[in-house]
């Protein structure tokens, strides 16, 4: 019998005691999605069953021990562990961390190893994941580590995608961070992931300055006329629609944001401070420039309501739909290309 044509969706469940589980449940409560994709939550029967009580829900899931084993119209449970695992609700804890990883780690070689074809990641606790095997910052630097390419994190909606040229470092290394190269890399990976990825052909990015108004010429700051506008020239010498430095205090504000296809933040908070305030409950975190798709919900662990039914799950929803939709595009793109080339090769 010939397998559905259905995109797979690998699903993390991130900490066991914050909101990743309430809100993945909440999605596939409506089974219709089950139209467009085939899940697999990388987690264990048992952790699903106990949130199900907890919440009083009853999405439907089918258990498996083996990813060759999944049901194509089902929300389907791969048991990663089978041990009974010790959840407190609202709590970080080493052993909710433990099983983040444990989660992760498979979902992604599975990924890996083409038997899912995204990933869609839950939050983690970046504090209690940490491990010998797990001492990286975040999701991604994790998959950076263990897929081929560069990764750019974008946040993004429909109509606003911020990029981060420095991600998940000190306030304090940023400016000995960006140099000309990193700018252009990150650009580059922008440019790359509009076209490809969002079926942009011309993408219009803005950069936006490091130092409050832009270093007011050197009053604060030289690094904005010494490196970040230099290199955006050069950029631009290649034929590729980028602009700035903006100050960021008032690019948001004036709705500038809205001429660009892209935009790329130089530091963690100067990109999502406006992003979550601009669509915070409905943006998506995505990890561009890997060989891989990755995306996730563009909030935390909410421990502070976990097990209480009032996580909103809309932001998981978009993630999912996101990474279904980008791996669509993606593909269109590579077969367009790959018949390009054989038609020049003939």
């Amino acid at each position: 019998m010939k397998k559905p044509e259905k995109i797979k969706v690998g699903i993390s469940v991130g900490d066991l005691n914050g909101i990743g589980i309430e809100i993945i449940l909440k999605t596939f409560e409506d089974n219709r999605i089950l139209d467009f994709c085939t899940p697999v939550i990388f987690a264990s029967n048992k952790v699903i069953a106990y949130h199900k009580k907890a919440l009083n829900n009853n999405t439907a899931v089918f258990s498996v021990d083996s990813i060759d084993k999944i049901a194509y119209n089902k929300l389907n449970v791969l048991n990663v562990w089978k041990e009974i695992v010790d959840i407190e609700l609202g709590k970080p804890t080493k052993t909710s961390g433990k099983y983040a990883f444990e989660s992760l780690q498979s979902a992604t070689k599975s990924l890996m190893n083409n038997e899912i074809d995204v990933l869609v990641t839950a939050p983690i606790n970046k504090e209690n994941i940490q491990s010998d095997k797990f001492h990286f910052q975040g999701h991604t630097e994790y998959l950076e580590d263990n897929l081929e390419g560069e990764s750019l994190m974008i946040l993004m909606t429909d109509e606003l995608k911020i990029g981060l040229i420095t991600g998940h470092i000190p306030v304090s290394e940023i400016a000995s961070t960006v140099t000309p190269q990193l700018i252009k890399n990150k650009v580059e990976i922008m440019y790359n992931s509009l076209v490809q990825d969002f079926n942009i052909s011309k993408p219009r990015i803005a950069v936006l300055g490091l130092n409050p108004h832009c270093g007011d010429k050197g009053v604060i700051g030289s690094e904005d006329d010494e490196i970040v506008r230099p290199t955006i020239q050069d950029i631009s010498k290649n034929g590729k629609l980028v602009f700035g430095p903006y100050a960021a205090d008032s690019f948001f504000g004036s709705e500038s944001y809205k001429k660009f296809d892209g935009i790329l933040a130089m530091y963690h908070d100067q990109g999502l401070a406006p992003f979550k305030t601009l669509a915070f409950g409905s943006g998506v975190n995505y990890t561009a420039g890997l060989d891989k798709i990755r995306t996730s919900p563009d909030h935390g662990t909410a421990y502070e309501i976990a097990g209480k039914n009032e996580a909103n799950y809309n932001s998981f929803k978009e993630a999912l739909f996101s990474a279904i939709a980008i791996y669509k595009t993606r593909n269109q793109y590579r077969s367009l290309i790959e018949n390009k080339l054989e038609s020049l090769n003939k």
